[in-house]
């Protein structure tokens, strides 16, 4: 996941929700990543990003943290050309992966930061400039002792609260039950946001989004998933 969370000091210790391995990079992912970062990668730096002149338009904008191999981002920019779209993923062999499927579907309405997701949208994004936001299987960090790790916190949910207009959605899934309560603990009686679905909770799989290697594996384990989704109030 290319996402992390802060304690509300600033002082305090930060407690990451990913651990970051360096993973084995293909050949192909290593020069996608040569060659297409310059067009398509986001460099991370404490100034606010100009999305008109990243993507060269005003258009709305879609943000997926921890977006993996990318799956779920291709769909969606293909299915909405309309949308500006920034993938946040820590780990580069994903990035390489998904800069590939941008190039073999000739995708131009993404854009991509190998970051920390918090000081990407803690330095980076604009108040009040993102239509909606993706968090697709999260790092459930199922032990009850690494649950502070987990990436949907109160803090957290303040910092997507910042970057979301009023009206934009946030849209999570999840193949952890217990992870899914969480979520919905979390953001359900946070004042900025509103459950979609009301008392039922849980929303249908989008369409947009596709069956991930990590819902597979849910099904193979009986798991069940999850879909949250949430206005911006």
């Amino acid at each position: 996941m290319a996402d992390d969370i802060s304690t509300s000091s600033p002082q305090s210790r930060r407690i990451r929700s990913f651990v970051l391995r360096t993973g084995r990079m293909t050949s192909g992912q290593q020069h996608a990543m040569d060659e297409l970062w310059p067009t398509f990668g986001v460099e991370y730096s404490k100034e606010c990003v100009d999305l008109d002149k990243l993507f060269a338009r005003h258009a709305p904008r879609m943000i997926e943290i921890g977006f993996g191999s990318g799956e779920a981002m291709t769909q969606y920019a293909r299915m909405h050309p309309e949308m500006d779209c920034l993938g946040i993923e820590v780990h580069r062999p994903g990035a390489g992966h998904l800069l590939l499927q941008l190039q073999a579907h000739t995708i131009n309405n993404v854009r991509i930061s190998c970051h920390d997701a918090v000081e990407v949208l803690t330095h980076q994004i604009p108040v009040g400039s993102i239509d909606a936001i993706h968090i697709f299987f999260p790092d459930p960090w199922h032990k009850t002792r690494h649950h502070k790790r987990r990436l949907i916190q109160p803090t957290f949910a303040d910092l997507l609260a910042q970057v979301l207009r009023v009206g934009g959605t946030l849209k999570l899934a999840t193949d952890w039950q217990d992870y899914a309560s969480h979520m919905r603990k979390v953001l359900d009686v946070h004042e900025a946001f509103k459950n979609v679905a009301g008392t039922a909770g849980f929303v249908d799989r989008p369409a947009h989004r596709p069956l991930t290697r990590f819902e597979r594996r849910g099904h193979r384990l009986g798991h069940g998933v999850w879909d949250i989704e949430y206005l911006r109030k």
